[in-house]
């Protein structure tokens, strides 16, 4: 069954920690997306907010650092809390630093994929790696719909873990909507993130919906 990394960027951010303890049940993770206005114009989450979600809940808290400097950011939010990190692979700073820095600091390591960074860029870095994010829509868009080369990227992703014999995960963030979601678990997505699709409907109903797919 589909696994739900749950978007705080869709909570109502001023009862977060009733929005949290609604869909927690539903949940195995929680997404964290923190932008500096630099590598996205979005201004999302900082580490004192991550610091207060932390205190309601046992889940695992991924941070999604869409930022341009991500290894000035780890241990602030490591700090806070942080089980793992996503990060870009076209970011300022060396990717095999930034993820030495998170596994130094015993968190798990992921990459995200933009829609146009072809999953090449991760061969030096696949033994590295707990979860594959694909993007389903530009970096930092909210609302937008899902690209349709989302699902064979998926698919490319699971093949290549299987042929190396690795353990990621892969996660599908982006356009998450009811009719999106069957093409994702056909592909083989392990991981959603749902925002809207969670916060939006109740959250029982549509988790009952995903187990049914």
């Amino acid at each position: 069954m589909l696994k739900c990394s749950t978007s705080l960027w869709s909570a109502d951010l001023a009862n977060l920690e009733a929005e949290i303890k609604r869909v927690e049940p539903f949940s195995e993770m929680f997404h964290i997306d923190v932008a500096d206005g630099h590598y996205t114009p979005t201004l999302l989450f900082f580490p004192d907010l991550l610091k207060a979600a932390r205190k309601h809940t046992k889940l695992p808290l991924e941070v999604h650092l869409m930022c341009t400097h991500p290894l000035n950011w780890i241990e602030p939010f490591v700090e806070a809390g942080a089980d793992g990190f996503i990060i870009y692979p076209d970011s300022e700073n060396d990717t095999r630093e930034v993820i030495n820095a998170i596994k130094s600091a015993g968190k798990f390591a992921g990459i995200s994929l933009t829609l146009d960074q072809p999953l090449e860029l991760l061969d030096p870095f696949w033994e590295d790696l707990s979860i594959i994010c694909i993007l389903g829509t530009r970096v930092g868009i909210k609302g937008a719909g899902m690209d349709p080369i989302v699902p064979e990227k998926i698919r490319a992703a699971r093949k290549t873990i299987a042929e190396r014999g690795l353990t990621a995960e892969v996660e599908a963030d982006g356009g998450i909507r009811r009719h999106t979601v069957p093409l994702l678990h056909a592909a083989g997505a392990d991981y959603i993130v749902p925002g809207s699709l969670m916060f939006g409907e109740d959250p029982a109903t549509m988790r009952a919906w995903l187990a049914s797919l």
